[in-house]
């Protein structure tokens, strides 16, 4: 029997009560959630057929289309755990994710079949129709995993967070209780399918609530600017460097946006000129802060908050609870908080404190209403368009080219990004290279948000006593250049 809390029972309960309404409009082709419900049985039945066993991985490649969502729910409903890979990788940060995760299969979406070839790993189309199969029920427990999602960590490899069933049941229950979904709404989806933001954040949520999800390929703000007009779109999500771009295109004046009710920001805080840019135009605005490890759901400000607490990333969300450590730390604790990495005990370990708290690497301080503000990072890490971005994994892949003896990455404000890196090389005795080679080289092994905007080529790093760089140094340098 499936456990209660289980998402393919969300789908399978909501396909039963509303089983004609819209679930998902892609580039006007409407699937009901009948059709959805129906054809993720069929294809859960085809996995357990050809032999996948409980637990086993299913990786697919591929852009925001409604196939993924049905392998997702498939996955769902036969105890498998889907791991959505960027597309934005390059194919040997690709290979690396699947021989760690070892997929009992890989799909992939024709137009990126390329990118597929290039990595060298057997893999299926990612067929939009499952052959016939009989449908049986499988065994699935709430606390079964769910998700495999990789982020990038200090230690310059991805490690592979694993979301359970619960964890995302919860995390949308208290997503919903904050800020809402209703059956009515219809909601803009631009999100990568490959983030946990593109399933956790409203989508799975209005799925549950029997809403319609408008769903997009990638973003392009002239294209969401005349969505929200054509489809009456009613709330969306994104990053603030989609807002900034929204509000950049010629058309953000006067487009019609009187459908539109709500505006969700994560990934990065939402600079105090854009937000007021939006609220001009009526549109409420609701910041949160959240990472992969928790679901991603932990600090919401709501809009009535938005002006008064300018700068704070909100108060807990719902079920979830927080608390600061002797040095600051932002801790986080409930039941959106993740099982563990993946194959990593170590980092599992060292991700929670000794009494279970999740720690978050982020510096914070909570004023006297409960509302919490980041004010940095114990990580070394910046955010590149709400990506997280950790220098140590572009410092060796600089590393690994021959002319390089030495290197460092700090992050730097960035107009349309947030933040940029900026790579500090040292080149080894006798060799030579070029900014241009350099970052080509990058370009070919990281997906293009991690690639430093600039080099700087220097004698030596400056270290501590240590050995450690001290990259504040090298963050006083560039503030001292005109233009940087």
């Amino acid at each position: 029997m499936s456990g209660s809390h289980t998402i393919g029972r969300m789908l399978r309960d909501r396909a039963r009560a509303t089983p004609q309404r819209v679930a998902i409009d892609f580039h006007d082709g409407l699937t009901t959630y009948a059709e959805l419900d129906g054809a993720s049985e069929r294809l859960a039945a085809s996995f357990l057929e050809r032999g996948l066993a409980r637990g086993d991985r299913v990786a697919t490649l591929a852009a925001n289309c409604p196939e993924n969502i049905v392998v997702f729910f498939a996955c769902a409903k036969a105890g498998l755990v889907l791991l959505p890979l960027n597309w934005r990788l390059a194919p040997p940060e690709l290979a690396y994710q699947l021989e760690d995760a070892e997929p009992a299969l890989f799909l992939v979406q024709a137009a990126q079949g390329s990118t597929a070839d290039a990595v060298g790993h057997p893999y299926e189309p990612l067929a939009p129709e499952a052959p016939a199969a009989e449908v049986r029920d499988a065994e699935v427990g709430d606390d079964d995993p769910l998700l495999l999602v990789y982020t990038s960590g200090t230690t310059g490899k991805p490690k592979g967070a694993l979301l359970t069933h619960a964890n995302c049941f919860w995390t949308n229950l208290g997503f919903d209780l904050a800020s809402g979904v209703s059956g009515d709404d219809v909601v803009l989806q631009v999100l990568p399918q490959f983030h946990v933001g593109g399933w956790n954040v409203q989508t799975l949520l209005a799925w549950w609530k029997g809403a319609t999800v408008v769903l997009e390929q990638a973003f392009d703000p002239a294209r969401c600017l005349e969505l929200v007009a054509a489809k009456r779109l009613t709330t969306l999500m994104g990053v603030p460097a989609m807002y900034l771009f929204m509000a950049q295109d010629p058309a953000f004046e006067r487009a019609d946006l009187s459908s539109l009710r709500l505006a969700i920001v994560g990934g990065a805080p939402m600079p105090e000129a854009l937000l007021e840019t939006w609220q001009r135009r009526g549109i409420e605005i609701v910041q949160g802060y959240g990472l992969t490890e928790a679901a991603p759901n932990v600090l919401c400000l709501p809009p009535e908050e938005a002006v008064r607490k300018q700068g704070f990333a909100g108060r807990p969300y719902p079920f979830v609870d927080v608390r600061l450590s002797a040095e600051g730390e932002l801790l986080v604790k409930g039941p959106n908080v993740f099982a563990g990495y993946w194959r990593n005990e170590e980092a599992t370990r060292e991700a929670f404190t000794d009494d279970g708290w999740l720690r978050t690497g982020d510096i914070a301080e909570c004023d006297a209403e409960g509302f919490y503000r980041i004010k940095g990072r114990l990580k070394d890490m910046y955010i590149s368009g709400g990506e997280n971005v950790y220098p140590a994994e572009v410092e060796f892949v600089l590393c690994e080219h021959e002319a390089v003896a030495d290197a460092a990455v700090v992050g730097v404000p960035d107009e349309s990004w947030g933040e940029a890196g900026v790579a500090f090389v040292v080149l080894a005795d006798g060799a030579g290279a070029s900014e241009g080679e350099l970052l080509e080289h990058c370009l070919v092994r990281l997906a293009k948000y991690k690639v430093p905007r600039a080099v700087r080529f220097v004698d030596r790093l400056p270290r501590s006593a240590m050995n450690k760089v001290l990259k504040s140094e090298l963050v006083a340098e560039l503030e001292r250049e005109v233009g940087v």
